[in-house]
């Protein structure tokens, strides 16, 4: 009992830790809530990456990410700064990859054989405004 107390108290403070060296807070970029579902041929899709990217390019003086992975009901939160966070204000379209995850940690492979993951073909569009939750509802793909 007492290790599994100094073991929590090690986990807390290195947690601590990591948050107060998050970097510049000052040019953290406003986020919205963006969810949905992804099915592959109907079926719910656990631990699909899901990917939001600025159809105008990356921010080159404040650069950010937006993505996440499904949960085993398919159901997905995109994440930007923090888990579930959300997306800045914009216009985006959204890759899809369903890979495995390795011993090492690694994610790779693509059951979709890379028909979702390029951004200039994506058939996905996302419009993220200001102050406004975006549920996307079900999005089906197909893994043929």
């Amino acid at each position: 009992m007492k290790r599994s107390r100094i073991w929590f108290a090690v986990c807390a403070m290195f947690c601590l830790v990591l948050s107060s060296c998050g970097g510049d807070e000052q040019f953290r970029k406003e986020t919205y809530p963006v969810s949905g579902e992804v099915y592959v041929d109907g079926q719910p899709a656990a631990a699909l990456a899901v990917r939001c990217i600025n159809v105008n390019g990356l921010d080159a003086e404040h650069p950010t990410t937006s993505s996440t992975f499904t949960d085993e009901e398919g159901k997905f939160e995109i994440s930007t700064y923090e888990s579930a966070d959300g997306v800045p204000e914009g216009e985006y379209v959204l890759t899809f990859q369903w890979g495995k995850w390795d011993l090492s940690g690694s994610y790779s492979g693509d059951k979709l054989n890379g028909r979702y993951k390029d951004p200039k073909a994506s058939q996905h569009p996302v419009t993220v405004e200001e102050g406004k939750p975006t549920d996307l509802g079900r999005i089906d793909l197909t893994s043929k």
